[in-house]
């Protein structure tokens, strides 16, 4: 069955030889095991301390008693799920007691987190009797906003979960059951469009009636199979009905009135092969005889019921899907489990429904059917996956997952009268959920809102490359405007047909050399470079054949409302192609200004690109630039100058340009607030800052003006790498065009995220 022994391994990397030693390592090495707990609120003052226990916490307390939904505010309830065993079906390792399930369960906790950014925390229960478990877990609730079981045996487990949630007031969710059925009706659902299959004729066999397989036919049926077509094996055959040995009363269930008695009887003529069994379950012969196009979902891990390669040797028509990280079409649990539960966690859900599990398996289906982002393709090794029989389910890896299943979910929980807490705003909902997980999409939520109310043409330079018409089909799309691909068109044309894109007519390409606007941007240019040393044919020679040169001059000339740029070229060497054709805007420096997102702050750092060691008047232009930044992007500037000393101690003479900077701009009389010299850790802590009561700055600083370019440059890069900040920039500012330069191979996303920037003119 697909466990959570697929959940642990990248997508898309080839199945590699893991030794006990390499992996006892990794779980010892450093502070043993995968988790830690870590305080949300500040515990550096004895007010901290006072705050958070004793006297402060009696507030919470009282609130709570007096409203338990209070528990949602003021706790961690809302974001925290158990994650609970008793170790009776570890993997596919067996019963092997409840201590020994703790580093599977540490996992498991580790990929709420990472995934959907829900706390968690494991709980290894050693009963094996279903009313000791029920009883130890049933009293949880007040701790917890869900509940995750885990590897517990069938069916012990059925039992278990129908019981915990007729106790509990909150979702129970046995992932094994319920995990495995979703991610396989997602890629059934397109297995089935792919073939031309209707779901209430097409016959499904199921070979497995444990946990997973259970639940995997009740989740078919309520989504549309007829129950006469569907058919449950085990290790005794058929589940026919009036069978006597082996039974239970949820095979019962899916008794069926039939002839067959074997699973290679069952499976002639049949569509679908689910295997939750073992390995080398589903023969060649078996896969002979269905139907054509079949569709076998053969999910026993490690080793499935037949491996991909025997089977398309077998079938050159078969669409198979496994529960291993090495072969296409992965049943890969954590697909569902992290996105379902941060639904219902959103809208406080009493449950997790039928309906709720049918949304979730829908919203996958239909991803997997849109063009994939490059992080997707990074994890693939650069080969982008499309939608097709090798690719029927999204990867674990698409960051759009957290702002497409946690909704579906909501929503059908609102629909279904089990939420809490309804929400009002879907849209901004999508965009807190994409926040989650990629800090720069919270910060640019209300930057592309403004470009949608006033979109802009966007002229992408380097309109050849794959991941700039993928950026320039999802500026599109994204509803801020039109795009200008700068290329040949059938290359162009080229590159968009072999990564199976379709280019609509708010796309346009432009070929330098042939258009008709050459000659005026080719005399444009030689105006202002013929007392540079330029000739005509020198200036002509750079429109035909640079595309920067072409593109900043149908921006220059108004053809153009904005220009993004870099992909193939370093920043440096783009920055001059554009000044070439344009100026700054008078009465303006041209800079770089960086946007640091780290631990929830954002902090505008400059200059990090161009300026390499301004004077005392060329920071204090700097330090306005950077002021103007924050303003845009929707913060009130509080602009730190700084330097290796604070105030003049220790002394030293690079500090002098420094200190003379705030001069300058006291003399200028500025509308922000500024202060210096001064360490990074003053002007970022408010408790150090307090040591200087005469600081000008009512709170930390988000604006940090650095002494020279390369300590901007270092500082940005080393948070960037060892203090887990997201960097954006270095973005151009003070120019007189909107432009921008992104880094030498950037991700689509990145393009598009610095063509929207541009057209909103963050630069000025």
């Amino acid at each position: 069955m697909a466990d959570d022994m697929a959940e642990n391994r990248a997508e898309g990397e080839q199945r590699a030889a893991i030794s006990d030693k390499e992996a006892l390592l990794f779980h010892s090495r450093g502070r043993p095991g995968k988790l830690a707990v870590i305080a949300s609120k500040p515990m550096a003052t004895q007010r901290d301390l006072s705050l958070a226990y004793s006297p402060g916490v009696a507030a919470p307390v009282l609130a709570i008693a007096k409203d338990p939904s209070a528990a949602f505010d003021y706790t961690t309830r809302g974001n925290m799920v158990a994650v609970i065993t008793n170790g009776t079906a570890i993997l596919g390792l067996g019963d092997l007691g409840a201590l020994a399930a703790k580093p599977v369960m540490e996992g498991k906790a580790a990929l709420f987190k990472r995934f959907a950014d829900i706390d968690s925390i494991d709980l290894e229960i050693d009963a094996k009797e279903v009313d000791a478990f029920v009883n130890a877990v049933r009293y949880l609730g007040p701790s917890f906003g869900g509940i995750n079981l885990e590897d517990i045996k069938a069916p012990e487990c059925f039992v278990i979960e129908e019981r915990l949630r007729d106790l509990m007031d909150i979702p129970v969710f046995h992932d094994d059951q319920h995990g495995t059925a979703i991610i396989s009706a997602a890629g059934m659902l397109n297995a089935l469009l792919l073939t031309g299959r209707d779901i209430r004729e097409a016959k499904l066999v199921c070979n497995g009636a444990g946990a997973a397989g259970i639940a995997c036919l009740d989740l078919a049926k309520a989504m549309g199979f007829d129950p006469r077509n569907v058919i449950l094996c085990d290790t005794k055959g058929v589940v026919y009905r009036d069978r006597q040995e082996g039974m239970n009363q949820w095979k019962s269930a899916h008794a069926v009135d039939t002839t067959a008695r074997t699973l290679a009887e069952a499976l002639e003529g049949a569509d679908i092969f689910y295997g939750l069994s073992v390995k080398g379950a589903l023969t060649p012969d078996m896969l002979r005889s269905m139907a054509d196009n079949p569709i076998v979902f053969a999910m026993a891990n490690p080793d499935p019921e037949i491996t991909p390669e025997e089977a398309r040797a077998t079938r050159a028509d078969v669409i198979i899907a496994t529960g291993r990280s090495d072969y296409p079409n992965q049943i890969n649990n954590v697909l569902g489990f992290p996105y379902i539960f941060r639904g219902a966690l959103d809208v406080r859900a009493k449950t997790i429904n039928m309906e709720m599990k049918i949304a979730a398996t829908k919203a996958l289906a239909d991803l997997a059917r849109e063009d994939v982002p490059d992080e997707v393709a990074n994890a693939y090794r650069g080969a982008r996956p499309r939608f097709g029989r090798d690719y029927i389910i999204p990867a674990p890896f698409d960051p759009r997952l957290i702002s497409i299943i946690p909704p579906a979910v909501a929503l059908a929980a609102m629909d279904t009268g089990v939420a809490r807490r309804p929400i009002v705003d879907m849209k901004a909902y999508r965009a807190e959920l994409s926040a989650r997980r990629d800090p720069i999409a919270g910060l640019m939520q209300t930057i592309h809102e403004r470009v949608r109310r006033d979109p802009k043409r966007v002229v992408f330079a380097e309109g050849e490359e794959e991941q700039v018409i993928r950026a320039a089909l999802s500026f599109v799309h994204q509803g801020f405007g039109r795009a200008v691909l700068v290329g040949r068109e059938d290359r162009v044309k080229e590159a968009a047909a072999n990564a199976g894109l379709e280019l609509p007519a708010e796309i346009e390409i432009h070929n330098a050399r042939l258009s008709s606007r050459n000659s005026v941007y080719a005399q444009f240019l030689f105006e202002r470079l013929q007392r540079k040393g330029y000739l005509m044919r020198d200036c002509q020679r750079l429109i035909n054949q640079d595309r920067n040169h072409f593109a900043a001059a149908m921006v220059a000339q108004g053809d153009a409302d904005a220009m993004v740029t870099g992909v193939t070229r370093n920043f440096s060497h783009a920055l001059e192609d554009v000044r070439r054709v344009v100026d700054h805007k008078p009465g303006h420096r041209v800079i770089g200004a960086s946007i640091i997102l780290a631990n929830g702050r954002v902090v505008v750092v400059a200059d990090t690109a161009i300026t390499e060691m301004p004077d005392a008047h060329e920071l204090a232009e700097i330090a306005i630039e950077a002021a103007g930044v924050a303003r845009r992007i929707g913060l009130v500037p509080r602009v730190a100058m700084l330097a290796f000393s604070t105030f003049g101690y220790p002394p030293g003479e690079r500090t002098a340009r420094v200190h003379q900077a705030v001069n300058v701009l006291d003399q200028r009389r500025v509308d922000f607030e500024y202060e210096g010299e001064m360490g990074a850790d003053i002007a970022l802590n408010k408790d150090l800052m307090s040591a200087y009561p005469f600081s000008r700055l009512t709170e930390t600083a988000n604006v940090l003006v650095m002494p020279a370019f390369h300590s901007a440059a270092i500082s940005t890069k080393m948070l960037q790498e060892l203090g887990g900040a997201t960097v954006l920039g270095p973005l151009i500012v003070g120019l007189d065009k909107p432009i921008q330069i992104v880094q030498l191979g950037a991700t689509d996303t990145e393009i598009v995220n610095m063509a929207a920037l541009a057209a909103f003119g963050v630069g000025g």
